[in-house]
């Protein structure tokens, strides 16, 4: 199985650990102690060595830092999970701060005192986060001390060792472009801009670069790995032998140079020499690495990761495999949803759920050929007040029965060899109120808003955002988290640049996958969101219109829960809509589907509705 329901935090030991770190602080001559999700490489999802966050707090979101200082432990969260954090982390240690509306660096000057001395691992931050926190110190005389090592290390005397997960190749047919055209391409821009080398730091960014997938993470299928490219067409890549068996060092060798990650800060430090022109991505690359290159000489030119808008636009070939991706997915969901209506109500677990749903993947992936390489995610399954957690996780302290007349929301994902997929179905067990169908509706016509969206070049994610809010908002409601993140092509299920969200200004651009996810959460009650995942289309010609517009196809096909729908709060369009892409999911998936039991359930579940 690929997730685990054991209680993985044990916040009983928090006053322990920080009265450790806390007795360090005095050695290190510092007042205070920073401790990110982050790891080394800044990725979403961090092997067990680097969950340091979640050893120091309890806290096991997937985004949020920690700060320790002598008298206070703040730990910083988003809307997402500001009830698990209540529920992980010990209150009589921990405290719980806003991750958007005061993070540390607008914390720090409120509340810190005058030459406050804050301690970091430069490995664990970037340089744009280093750069708004010695902005934030110098407002009330305080300076950020760069740690030789990281305290936390010290304290924890069963660290887990490093992964070495095996790395394998990602065929031309998945991934549509070879490695060697991706580097000759990066080395022709690098030239043009009079730069040295470029440093990708972002292990996805790494993946995709060199065709390669690995096993070092929880649900990613990238390896820990960092890069130089450089513009004379050389390529070296830090990658661990033990991770990689003969065919892909062969593979590789006829790209780059492999290198054990021990030879990185060398090599970086040679190439930085006599004044090179380092590209580093403020954004994604530890301070550390830039202060490696100015130590040594060169010159740190900040930019984006080269990688990083390529791997978001989607080829035809990365396109169309996660469109075939969806449909495999979308056969296992409806297997999945036919079990649940058919199962009594009081019967099944949330546990048992996500079990169920995982184990249907893994059947229809092995009866397609095209097996279930892992889940992209842990489950979300929650039923009642869980719902209205927006990251819960269930456990088996946790774990309860899905009664009558309560909403079930199920949130969960899959990898495949052609692609990443995510989806989302809130469903009624039983008869539930009419007020959870009002907001059930009013959440779908966001997602419809979203799904039917037409747009000029240029439009960013902030632009589109209001349009999954406004029959919400209208209501006087909304939630606490983006409408939607970008999807990567077997990769990371979270990956940038890419949003639709109040605070994203990056372009919208052909290619790019995105989900669209809506939803409204009552706390202690209920919860609902809707999902799919959407990829941007070509421009094109809308009749008597003065520009090409862009707009999204859906990838995701699954039935909705009809019976959660009010059909009069919807508009003849919106209706059309849903009526359409119900017609469209049992035209898609009836031929994938065996049993005639689960065919007429889809037969069923996707019958019109009308007003």
């Amino acid at each position: 199985m690929f997730q685990s329901f054991d209680v993985t935090s044990t916040p009983q030991f928090g006053r322990e650990r920080v009265a450790g770190l806390r007795a360090a602080f005095g050695d290190l001559g510092i007042d205070g102690f920073l401790v990110p999700r982050a790891d080394e490489y800044q990725g979403e999802y961090v092997p067990k060595c680097s969950e340091r966050l979640a050893w120091l707090t309890g806290f096991t979101g997937s985004a949020g830092v920690a700060l320790v200082t002598q008298s206070q432990a703040v730990v910083f969260v988003d809307g997402r999970y500001v009830t698990q954090l209540a529920e992980q982390v010990d209150g009589s240690v921990f405290t719980g701060g806003d991750l958007v509306d005061e993070p540390p660096h607008v914390w720090l000057p409120r509340h810190a005192p005058k030459g406050f001395k804050l301690g970091i691992d430069p490995w664990l931050h970037t340089g744009a986060e280093v750069r708004r926190l010695e902005k934030a110190l110098a407002e009330i005389g305080g300076k950020l001390i760069f740690l030789p090592h990281n305290p936390l290390d010290k304290l924890w005397s069963d660290r887990p060792a490093e992964p070495l997960g095996a790395v394998i190749i990602q065929d031309i047919a998945q991934a549509g472009v070879l490695a060697k055209d991706k580097l000759a391409t990066m080395a022709v821009d690098l030239k043009a801009k009079n730069l040295k080398a470029a440093l990708i730091t972002d292990p996805s960014s790494v993946a995709w670069t060199f065709n390669i997938r690995g096993n070092d993470v929880p649900h990613t299928p990238h390896p820990l790995a960092r890069a130089i490219i450089y513009a004379d067409g050389e390529a070296q890549l830090f990658l661990d032998k033990r991770k990689t068996k003969v065919e892909a060092e062969a593979y590789l060798a006829q790209i780059c140079t492999q290198l054990p990650p021990s030879d990185f800060v060398k090599q970086l430090a040679i190439a930085s020499a006599n004044g090179g022109r380092i590209l580093v991505d403020p954004d994604l690359a530890s301070y550390a690495l830039t202060d490696i290159i100015r130590r040594e000489g060169g010159e740190v030119v900040e930019g984006t990761d080269p990688a990083r808008l390529p791997r978001a636009c989607k080829n035809a070939a990365e396109i169309n495999g996660s469109a075939a991706a969806h449909l495999q997915d979308g056969a296992a969901m409806v297997e999945f949803l036919y079990w649940l209506e058919s199962s009594k109500p009081g019967t099944i677990t949330e546990i048992a759920a996500a079990q169920r749903l995982e184990a249907s993947r893994a059947r229809v992936g092995q009866s397609m050929q095209n097996p279930l390489k892992d889940i992209s995610f842990d489950t979300i399954a929650g039923a009642g007040e869980h719902a209205a957690i927006m990251h819960y996780r269930v456990t088996t302290e946790t774990d309860r029965l899905i009664q009558a007349g309560e909403l079930f929301l199920i949130d969960s994902g899959a990898q495949y060899i052609n692609g990443t997929t995510d989806i989302t179905r809130t469903v009624g067990i039983g008869a539930v109120s009419e007020e959870q169908k009002r907001l059930f509706t009013l959440v779908l016509k966001g997602m419809i808003a979203i799904s039917t969206a037409r747009f000029p070049k240029g439009s960013r994610g902030c632009d589109l955002d209001p349009l999954a809010r406004i029959a919400l908002w209208k209501a006087g409601v909304d939630f606490a988290h983006g409408t939607g993140h970008g999807v990567g092509s077997y990769l990371s299920v979270h990956e940038g640049p890419q949003r639709i969200s109040r605070l994203s200004t990056q372009e919208l651009l052909p290619g790019m996958i995105l989900s669209n996810e809506p939803g409204y959460y009552r706390p202690g009650h209920f919860g609902i969101r809707i999902e799919n995942l959407i990829y941007i289309r070509d421009p094109e010609e809308i009749e008597g219109g003065d520009m090409p517009m862009l707009g999204f196809e859906t990838l995701t096909f699954c039935p909705i829960d009809r019976s959660l729908v009010l059909p009069e709060l919807l508009t003849h369009d919106e209706l059309h809509w849903l009526n359409d892409y119900h017609a469209k999911t049992r035209e898609a998936l009836m031929p994938l589907i065996h049993d005639p039991d689960i065919q007429a359930w889809l037969e069923n579940a996707t019958l019109e509705l009308s007003h």
